[in-house]
């Protein structure tokens, strides 16, 4: 080897590694308030209502954005400030779920599930999509599908039930519940699919599991495989049922639910809902309840948590990473989109919870990690962001994405 050379590769060995910039959090946290030990900054704004999120090994976070100017925004930060200096738009119309796995992207509408190839560090694809599976149920309530591919490679997709509680009469009070209800066999549950086959419909899934009003939030556990989904529950108990339910108690019920799915599973919608304040199942009126008789339902799954009603679980994700302290490791993180439905009393959600989880079970208290995206008027209208999805970044970040207003992505960091 010649000296010059020798001399280079010292100066290499010696020379300081270059400095990765952290992100830079706001002064205000971005208006929010969170636990002691973290901060946080908005990532993009104005990007369009944004859904579900995937961040890749490269940092780029992909957002589902939907509406009629809906598609896949890829936002990436070549600064290291943390905020989005370059975003990118692609997509065939407005989506709720995302997905990346292998070498493809997955982006569900409202009616199907496409596929992109994709190769980290793009930022748009090469070509038009792959149908993977396209006339799924789409009527005019919980149109919105979610998606994620399992542990054993397969899709899944959410199918929400068009309805509230199965009745004869949608939403009309005292209308008897349908018995078989007709509805459970093209919606209110999960449908597998083979990701790796094109040209597929509904009936050529696998109803996965079923009794799920509308399980937008859907997560895969790493530490176990399993599969959980947070179900909206059903709404207008005291609306429809006066007889049986005060409004200041419909307001709180029925809970709303995280399961920990299993194939062939049902889940008690609608002949059944969680009632979080005595800690059991209860048969819905619609069914002959009272609001107090299990009936059927006393053998129907637990939930793995409960929160109050309306509270509108739309995103969640398990938190894998090493970044945040040893307390949040395995557990899951819920974005709650808020109610519009809980008067007289206050509207609620509109946060971010957590749950620590163990082997699939919950092992304390949920907590809130991050409130305060609704700002000073908490109603649907009035609500400066609602949360919709969550998703980890490669350094262990937390992002959350909102649909309210224009639409934005926050990140939230642990501070050294």
């Amino acid at each position: 080897m010649t000296r010059a050379f020798l001399l280079a590769i010292a100066a290499f060995i010696v020379a300081p590694m270059p400095q990765v910039r952290k992100p830079v959090c706001a002064p205000d946290n971005a208006g929010l308030t969170l636990q002691p030990g973290f901060c946080a900054l908005i990532v993009a704004e104005s990007i369009g209502p944004s859904r579900h999120m995937v961040v890749l090994e490269n940092g780029d976070v992909l957002v589902a954005v939907y509406g009629p100017r809906g598609g896949v925004r890829v936002l990436r930060d070549t600064t290291g400030d943390g905020k989005a200096d370059v975003i990118s738009s692609f997509g065939i119309g407005g989506g709720n779920g995302i997905a990346f796995a292998g070498e493809y992207l997955y982006f569900a509408t409202d009616d199907a599930v496409v596929r992109w190839h994709w190769n980290i560090g793009q930022l748009t694809p090469n070509g038009g999509p792959d149908t993977v599976v396209s006339g799924l149920t789409n009527r005019r309530q919980h149109q919105r599908k979610s998606i994620v591919i399992g542990s054993d490679g397969q899709l899944y997709v959410n199918i929400g039930a068009p309805s509230n509680s199965c009745q004869v009469q949608d939403r009309a009070p005292e209308s008897p519940g349908q018995d078989p209800c007709p509805i459970l066999a093209f919606a209110g549950g999960i449908w597998r699919f083979d990701p790796r086959r094109g040209g597929q419909t509904q009936t050529d899934g696998q109803r996965y599991a079923t009794g799920l009003r509308n399980a937008v939030a859907i997560a895969v556990d790493p530490a176990t495989g399993s599969l959980f989904a947070a179900q909206h529950g059903r709404d207008q108990l005291g609306a429809n049922w006066p007889k049986l339910y005060t409004d200041a108690v419909s307001a709180e019920l029925p809970a709303e639910v995280v399961f920990r799915l299993e194939a062939g599973g049902d889940y008690g919608w609608p002949y059944c809902y969680y009632d979080w304040r005595r800690r059991q199942n209860v048969l819905q009126p619609e069914y002959g309840g009272d609001g107090k008789t299990q009936g059927r339902c006393d053998s129907a799954p637990r939930p793995v948590v409960a929160f109050p009603g309306h509270w509108a679980p739309d995103g969640m994700t398990f938190y894998n990473a090493r970044h945040f302290p040893l307390k949040y490791r395995g557990g899951l993180f819920i974005a709650f989109h808020g109610s519009w439905n809980r008067a007289p009393e206050p509207q609620a959600g509109y946060k971010v919870m957590f749950v620590p989880i163990a082997r699939g079970v919950a092992t304390g208290p949920s907590e809130v990690f991050a409130d305060g995206f609704a700002g000073a008027t908490v109603t649907p209208q009035g609500a400066r962001y609602r949360p919709t999805g969550v998703a980890v970044g490669p350094d262990g970040s937390l992002y959350v994405a909102s649909d309210q207003g224009a639409g934005a992505v926050f990140r939230i960091v642990a501070q050294p």
